[in-house]
Formats: structure tokens, C-alpha cells, sequence
């Protein structure tokens, strides 16, 4: 077990998903170190204050690919409902 450099530790009880979990362990098994220490790890990396890097160009894009997609299948989706609605329209039902 790593030798801790902060003796004033506190526990705390968090919940995680199944898939959290698997995740945590496969990273702590590789590095060799504890969950615990591969959790405040992270916690350390993450800074709240830091500006934003402004490189959400790859992002963005795939999001305006995904939603593009969606536009053009719920028109599909909307002309195809309107042709059955038609039809139940003409045949008096």
C-alpha cells in the first residue's frame, strides 16, 4: 500500500457506477496503486478555476454532425407519419 502524504485524510462515502468501478480498478491495477489514490489522483488533476482552452473545435463539430443527423431523420421520420396519416385519413378510419 503507498505511503500517504496528507495524514489528515477524511473519509468519504461516494457511489459510482458499475462501469465507474470496473474502469477505477483496471487504472489502479495498471498503475499499481490503490483506488483511493487513483481517486484523489484525478480529483488533483481537475482544476475548477482553469479558463476554458477554447479547443472544442472536434467537439463541436461532431456535435453539429449528430445533430444535422437527427434533423434529417426526424424529417423522415415526420414525412413517413404524415403518408400513414394520410392514408388512414382517406379510408375514413
Amino acid at each position: 500500500m503507498e505511503a500517504l502524504q496528507n495524514t489528515n485524510l477524511i473519509r468519504k462515502q461516494i457511489m459510482l457506477s458499475d462501469e465507474n468501478i470496473e474502469k477505477i480498478e483496471a487504472i489502479a491495477k495498471k498503475q499499481k496503486l490503490s483506488v483511493a489514490k487513483v481517486v484523489r489522483t484525478a480529483i488533483d488533476s481537475f482544476n475548477p478555476n482553469a479558463e476554458d482552452s477554447g479547443d472544442d473545435s472536434e467537439l463541436m463539430a461532431l456535435v453539429s454532425l449528430r445533430l444535422k443527423e437527427a434533423i434529417k431523420d426526424t424529417a423522415k421520420t415526420r414525412k413517413r407519419l404524415n403518408k400513414t396519416l394520410n392514408k388512414i385519413e382517406s379510408r375514413g378510419l
